[in-house]
């Protein structure tokens, strides 16, 4: 694979993350929140752990969208690194899960930790 390929792949990865974590989110952006939920005049106690639905729905979109760039580089062949999609997934949903609701990282901290996440995925990739 040229070294072309390899550096788009970082690239569109990175963009994948941009289209995904800020413009596709949408209502999953509020929902993903406990007190979203909790706000809403339909709440009722049943709703108690829905937005936890949302962090995991958000989280596997977000997951895809980074691999995206990785699958069609390598022809839909990745074999085992297929692993780093549900990896990736409980990972942003604990770093968003961090920022939106127990309120101990910022946008900094939560952006941050996404890049690592993308660079290490490419990384591995690339390298294996």
């Amino acid at each position: 694979m040229s070294i072309n390929i390899i550096i788009i792949a970082l690239f569109a990865m990175i963009f994948c993350h941009i289209v995904d974590d800020y413009y596709l989110q949408g209502w999953l952006a509020s929902s993903k929140e406990k007190q979203w939920w909790v706000k809403q005049d339909s709440f009722k106690p049943m709703y108690k752990y829905d937005y936890i639905v949302a962090l995991g729905m958000h989280s596997m979109s977000w997951s895809f969208m980074i691999m995206l760039p990785l699958l069609i580089a390598s022809k839909f062949s990745l074999g085992w690194l297929l692993l780093a999609y549900p990896i990736n997934a409980l990972i942003h949903g604990i770093v968003d899960d961090l920022k939106a609701n127990k309120g101990c990282i910022n946008l900094w901290t939560d952006q941050s930790l996404h890049m690592v996440q993308i660079l290490i995925t490419w990384l591995v990739w690339w390298l294996v």
